[in-house]
């Protein structure tokens, strides 16, 4: 028989409190009032739930009584009492002002405590500049880089080329999307990594041996997925007319090949320029200058390192060439081409 009567909760309310419970980035005190809720809601006596929970009874009790007054809204803090805000908008201005259009004068960056030092004739601690500037959301100590370039005046022209590559094949045609990934390092940890657990993630040792470079080159088949790749020893011109010529063997002789590039100095270089003249069956599409997120090669490259460089180790650059030509191998066995989207036009506002 209840001691206390089962806490009546709709289906809604039990999958946010579930929700709350399950995710990692709840704090511990919403936590702990979630599971009262749960507890209480599944007939379980308050005695017992501050055992589980570890809260005080008369605790328990409180949000028990707060939740069955005002739902969810209970379980939040109510404001705190005390004397009214100190800093009004004149302090908060000049606080401001110091954060964002000012620097210090020996470090690089404001901290909370540098700041309150900077304005010490406010008399503001180092947690208050911080409590205001989380209200502004404004993070001095953050920062985010960007590229000023001059824009490309054939960016649409060349980006709309590409794109009609990927989204529609030429007819007797090959689309291959080509670059180089460079200084892949081979690396192995001091000692054995430790697999996962009940609770706990793989642990990976922090210091790591180097085993030197590698480099390779890589092709794409654009409409159908396959990737041939080779190591080179150097991104030279050398080595990627090496590669073209290669392809230029394999690929059979009635096929033209539309060759998908960046503008790497290899790729512009007089001698490949030379060699493509020589060779009319190559068509090439060069990507807007810092644009090479167009070539497609790349989303291979993110593919094997998430899936492989990341985390693998390799004790010599011979192991790491070696693993990287059987993922591809394996990548081929079930190579599909990309659902491209982008279709190289301006983007219109509504």
């Amino acid at each position: 028989m209840w001691t206390v009567a089962p806490l009546s909760i709709s289906d809604e309310e039990r999958r946010e409190l579930e929700r709350r419970v399950r995710a990692h980035t709840t704090a511990q005190r919403d936590l702990k009032r979630a599971r009262v809720v749960l507890l209480a809601a599944a007939g379980v006596a308050n005695r017992r739930i501050a055992r589980e929970v570890g809260l005080a009874e008369e605790y328990v009790g409180m949000w028990r009584r707060r939740f069955e007054k005002d739902r969810l809204k209970g379980l939040q803090d109510l404001p705190r009492s005390g004397r009214p805000r100190t800093y009004g908008h004149d302090e908060r201005l000049k606080i401001v002002a110091a954060a964002t259009a000012e620097r210090p004068e020996f470090d690089s960056q404001w901290s909370h405590r540098l700041l309150a030092d900077y304005l010490d004739d406010l008399g503001i601690s180092a947690s208050q500049v911080g409590r205001i500037l989380a209200e502004l959301d404004i993070k001095p100590h953050q920062v985010r880089g960007w590229l000023t370039r001059k824009h490309d005046p054939l960016f649409w022209e060349l980006a709309a080329d590409i794109c009609g590559l990927y989204l529609s094949q030429p007819t007797n045609a090959l689309v291959l999307s080509v670059d180089e990934k460079t200084a892949i390092a081979a690396r192995s940890r001091t000692h054995p990594s430790r697999p996962a657990g009940p609770g706990q993630p793989p642990r990976v040792e922090f210091e790591y041996v180097r085993h030197g470079t590698a480099s390779i080159i890589a092709a794409l088949d654009v409409h159908s997925g396959a990737v041939v790749a080779e190591e080179i020893p150097g991104n030279d011109s050398v080595h990627f007319i090496e590669f073209l010529t290669q392809i230029h063997r394999r690929v059979e002789p009635h096929l033209d090949i539309h060759l998908i590039l960046d503008n790497g100095s290899s790729h512009v270089s007089k001698a490949t320029r030379q060699w493509l003249a020589e060779h009319p069956r190559f068509c090439v599409h060069y990507t807007p200058k810092h644009a090479s997120w167009l070539n497609q090669i790349e989303l291979v490259f993110s593919i094997l390192t998430r899936r492989l460089l990341r985390r693998g180790e390799f004790s010599s650059t011979e192991e790491l060439v070696g693993r990287i030509m059987l993922w591809i191998a394996e990548y081929d066995r079930t190579a599909k081409p990309f659902a491209w989207t982008y279709e190289g036009k301006p983007l219109k506002v509504a």
